[in-house]
């Protein structure tokens, strides 16, 4: 019998006399995450909007063999509610696929099964609207409502119509653009040479194994995994690769089982209560923790590399951390040139090379052209992004009745397990305990051994000094 959940809750887009109570813009993991929660909810009216024509998560980079760096547990729901109908369990049920599962003894999910998972919430879910792009959110204060104009797309992307809905709340889940260095920009914008970042790496896949030359710059999980694939599809002694890095080595993801609860709720609390320029202190130097490279994508290059050395030879591939690219230039019609820095040593060099892969990551999109016609609102911080408190959540001018959350904006508030997919449900949760104004998801007050900070000073003339042992975070 199948377990695909039915829709229960009403959810579309409305008139003004109708207005949502959530309209959620952007469908990736993290508000599919949100629709899925909410979706039990029947008395929330909720309806959320993609640009997109279907879900695709990262397709670029759905290399054959990758995994997720996080356990299953990480799907949409479960670490909120296990019991729910749209736990990656329930999907394997769906698909007859339980016992195969269960026999493969599998905690990290291969990323392309993961993109399915959420195709097939994606499909299901109700109040999902693909192919509509949101083009102004407004603020109507006669109203009391957000003012949301969008666009709806044909099958190829035109324009088909325009329309509107309203809402008492938002929440922006618009997700991270690709990275691309300053020096590299011109080249990547330019046809003629491949120059192109790793979001894109599969459909480029074929023309950069056919290239002698193949420079790979970060260091990463997507830098290694895609050096890893070229490496593996080129010949012994003619492999034609270099791979760079800005970091001082190609370093293990920070895999510790304590290191990991920086990705818990309890530190999320810790970071948020940080004065801001601590926080700002604070996260370059955590890049190991989630920025690294998974130890058995390490490993397998290794073995790699040393397999093709059994015949006494070496492999043609330079692996060089601690640099940087300064400059870069086009040398002929079909090369590229790198001008590099090493930090270390202080020492230039060039190299030339036939394609060019940024493995450099992603960036939070700017919300300020979502939001501009409700910047005036906006409450912002020394460095002039926006204020976040701590049930993610916009702060905005008084006026404004209605909230905005955030999804995956605000690394700056709360810290590295901002864009962690562990975190994805229980952020989720928060939201919807913050906008119902009750507990319809019950969270736990304590989610990791370790305590991030020493006790707060009594706040009263009878306060206690907490005894030896207690909980030393803020709870809130």
């Amino acid at each position: 019998m199948s377990t695909t959940p039915r829709p229960e809750n009403t959810t579309d887009t409305t008139g003004p006399d109708e207005p949502l109570d959530l309209a959620g813009i952007g469908i990736g993991p993290f508000n599919l995450s949100l629709a899925a929660l909410a979706h039990p909810l029947t008395t929330l009216r909720t309806a959320f909007y993609d640009q997109r024509p279907a879900f695709h998560w990262h397709p670029g980079l759905l290399i054959d063999g990758a995994t997720l760096q996080v356990p299953f547990l990480a799907d949409l729901v479960t670490l909120a509610d296990p019991a729910s109908p749209w736990t990656f369990l329930n999907y394997l049920k769906t698909r007859e696929r339980l016992f195969p599962f269960y026999f493969a003894e599998r905690f990290h999910l291969h990323r392309a099964e993961y993109d399915a998972y959420c195709r097939w919430v994606s499909e299901n879910l109700p109040g999902l609207h693909f192919g509509h792009q949101i083009d102004a959110v407004r603020w109507n204060p006669e109203r009391e409502l957000f003012e949301v104009d969008f666009t709806q797309l044909d099958a190829d992307g035109e324009a088909e119509a325009l329309g509107r809905t309203y809402a008492r709340n938002l929440v922006l889940g618009i997700g991270t653009t690709p990275h691309i260095p300053v020096p590299l920009r011109p080249l990547a914008a330019s046809p003629a040479v491949p120059v192109i970042h790793s979001a894109d790496y599969l459909a480029h896949r074929d023309t950069l194994l056919a290239a002698d030359h193949v420079t790979v710059i970060g260091a990463g999980q997507s830098g290694a995994e895609i050096f890893l694939d070229q490496l593996r599809a080129r010949p012994a002694g003619r492999e034609g690769l270099h791979w760079l890095a800005r970091t001082p080595a190609f370093a293990p993801m920070e895999y510790s089982k304590l290191g990991l609860e920086h990705f818990t709720p309890d530190y999320t609390r810790y970071f948020h209560a940080l004065p801001e320029r601590v926080r700002d202190d604070l996260v370059p130097g955590q890049w190991q923790l989630h920025k690294a490279i998974d130890h058995a994508t390490l490993g397998a290059i290794h073995d790699e590399l040393y397999r093709r050395t059994l015949d006494g030879g070496w492999p043609d591939a330079t692996l060089t951390p601690g640099v940087f690219v300064r400059t870069a230039g086009r040398v002929g019609t079909t090369k590229v040139e790198l001008h590099l820095d090493h930090t270390q040593q202080g020492t230039r060099s060039r190299l030339t090379t036939d394609a060019v892969v940024l493995a450099t990551g992603y960036r939070e999109r700017r919300l300020d052209t979502l939001l501009a016609a409700i910047d005036p609102y906006l409450r912002r911080d020394s460095s002039a992004r926006p204020r976040i408190d701590a049930d993610h959540r916009l702060v905005l001018d008084p006026a404004v009745t209605g909230s905005v959350y955030v999804q995956n904006a605000e690394t700056h508030t709360h810290g590295v397990g901002t864009p962690d997919l562990g975190l994805a449900a229980w952020r989720s949760a928060t939201i919807l305990n913050s906008l119902t104004g009750n507990t319809p998801y019950p969270l736990p007050s304590r989610t990791a051994f370790t305590s991030f900070g020493l006790p707060q000073p009594p706040t009263g003339p009878m306060g206690k000094v907490p005894r030896q042992g207690s909980t030393l975070v803020p709870r809130r």
